[in-house]
């Protein structure tokens, strides 16, 4: 059986400049592409070395999407779960959903778009 990955979620938001920084915050990431996109549309891709996120534009307000319409959320991963904490709330953005589990530790927040993420940690 072939083994995979995933390498990247491709997602619109409003305003990708804001995006991109946040998650180069959030996880250390840096910018690995920009250009052009359809519908006269912008992608930056912000990441690391195998996986990234997708952030295109096509210059609409996107705010107010409803959970689960198309997507229910995108898991992130992180070493310091308070550390990113701190960023989700210094960006302005409210963490809820605060849960300890086993294997982890995790909480959730929406972006400026509407965009459901949970935040995780296994240490």
């Amino acid at each position: 059986m072939a083994k995979g990955r995933i390498e990247h979620v491709n997602l619109t938001v409003t305003d990708i400049e804001r995006s991109a920084r946040f998650f180069s915050d959030l996880l250390g990431w840096h910018q690995r592409w920009r250009g052009e996109a359809m519908n006269g549309g912008e992608t930056i891709h912000v990441g690391e070395d195998v996986t990234y996120l997708a952030l295109y534009t096509d210059r609409e307000d996107h705010a107010g999407q409803k959970k689960g319409r198309p997507m229910n959320h995108v898991g992130l991963l992180v070493d310091d779960l308070d550390a990113a904490e701190s960023v989700v709330k210094a960006a302005g953005l409210e963490p809820w959903g605060h849960d300890d589990y086993d294997p982890g530790r995790r909480f959730y927040f929406f972006d400026w778009d509407g965009i459901e993420f949970e935040v995780v940690s296994y240490v």
